[in-house]
């Protein structure tokens, strides 16, 4: 979700409205608190479990759901942890102007815990001090040795 260039990715970043400027941060999301993800479960039993570290994401829409929710939360140690290194940049610089509000997913094809490849078709929206816009992109994902990674994506003409 974002754009690379060279080894470093361009990704979105919320800002709280009460940050100074020139301050970046994330969003404080609880356990109990709706996950970011969309599925209407508590950000604890949903995608906090897999970015927290407790479990792996046992299928490729789980991780990219998780990876949308690091993406609020602007964690880039998660998000790099679950790139494919074949693909992975050195860094993400989020964006403090964008503020992702919602994710859709529209499909998904194998992906599950027994395959090893799986694609993930899914429309996020954001916010920015313009206005709103979207972002649709079919992911790709490899599982390796029982962990799925993202591998790319590609952004079909809307």
């Amino acid at each position: 979700m974002g754009e690379c260039s060279g080894q470093r990715c361009v990704a979105r970043r919320p800002q709280r409205a009460d940050a100074q400027e020139g301050q970046r941060m994330h969003p404080i999301i609880t356990a109990d608190d709706s996950c970011p993800c969309g599925r209407g479960d508590a950000y604890g039993e949903c995608c906090g479990r897999f970015i927290g570290g407790q479990q792996a994401p046992p299928t490729a829409e789980q991780l990219m759901r998780s990876r949308f929710t690091a993406f609020v939360l602007a964690d880039e140690s998660y998000l790099l942890r679950t790139w494919d290194k074949s693909t992975r940049p050195l860094g993400i610089d989020f964006d403090s102007e964008l503020h992702w509000t919602r994710l859709h997913v529209l499909s998904s094809s194998r992906g599950g815990p027994f395959d090893d490849v799986g694609h993930v078709h899914f429309v996020a929206l954001y916010r920015t001090r313009d206005g709103r816009g979207r972002l649709e992109e079919i992911s790709s994902f490899a599982r390796r040795n029982g962990t799925w990674f993202y591998v790319d994506g590609e952004f079909p003409a809307s």
